[in-house]
């Protein structure tokens, strides 16, 4: 179906918002029979105890807005079998929450995840197809086309569009990333000042704070006030801890950029 990738980006960047160029792809994911879209960007894909990180952009189309409280307030996201096959695998592939479907996601049907399984089962969201999307730093994000019912031949009209769907959607993020905010690209929900952030750049490179003092132009004690909110906010028990945390959510970097 797609023979120009040219065009296909030309038709994302025509719009000039992030959630535009998300309704854009839903209307061309709907051509493939998909009935709902989801779309979610993680920056940091586990957190600092090993755990599937929650991300930090989730978005939806024809899907009720009750999913952002179950996958992120009760954290579903890090027991959905559909992420946890995500996480490892380049592949895009096809999902049906039915075991006797035998689909790539059934090793990860357990009771763990049976909480995900009743929410799409109550909501006719069983099976669909996703694509992974991983990015060189290890930051990931998936696109979801969903459809509504479980019809017998769909597996079949998926296969026959995987290539495309695949193809759309890793034009589609580029798209998308370049109109993300600066929140949608750290890995934690803690916000630091710019001066906090300068401050534990510094403590980074090993400088004392009265050695960041002179830099900053700022006195001691106004350092370690910034140094010590920052610990507070990133749950740190030194600074040391605050710097470890802050560089894995990659808190103290400016935005990162993938593509030309």
């Amino acid at each position: 179906m797609f023979d120009d990738i040219g065009a296909i980006r030309s038709r994302f960047t025509a719009e000039q918002t992030l959630d535009g160029r998300i309704d854009t792809a839903f209307e061309v994911i709907k051509g493939f029979g998909f009935d709902a879209l989801i779309y979610d960007y993680t920056p940091v894909p586990y957190d600092l105890d090993g755990q599937l990180m929650l991300p930090s952009l989730l978005k939806l189309r024809n899907i009720s807005e009750d999913m952002r409280e179950y996958w992120f307030d009760r954290e579903y996201f890090r027991i959905d079998p559909v992420q946890l096959l995500a996480m490892r695998t380049t592949t895009p592939f096809f999902w049906n929450y039915d075991r006797t479907a035998g689909t790539a996601i059934n090793r990860f049907l357990t009771e763990r995840s049976a909480p995900v399984s009743r929410y799409l089962y109550e909501r006719d969201m069983s099976c669909g197809v996703t694509v992974p999307v991983h990015l060189p730093r290890g930051d990931c994000a998936t696109v979801t086309g969903v459809r509504f019912g479980v019809g017998r031949d769909f597996q079949g009209d998926a296969d026959r569009h995987m290539a495309d769907f695949s193809l759309l959607a890793h034009v589609f993020h580029e798209a998308a990333f370049s109109a993300f905010d600066k929140r949608a690209l750290t890995g934690a929900r803690t916000h630091l000042t710019d001066r906090e952030r300068e401050c534990l750049r510094h403590s980074a490179e090993g400088l004392s704070a009265k050695e960041i003092s002179r830099i900053i132009g700022r006195s001691v004690p106004t350092v370690v006030m910034h140094l010590n909110a920052a610990a507070k906010k990133l749950g740190a028990k030194n600074r040391t801890q605050a710097v470890v945390r802050a560089t894995h959510y990659r808190l103290l970097e400016d935005q990162p950029s993938y593509y030309l």
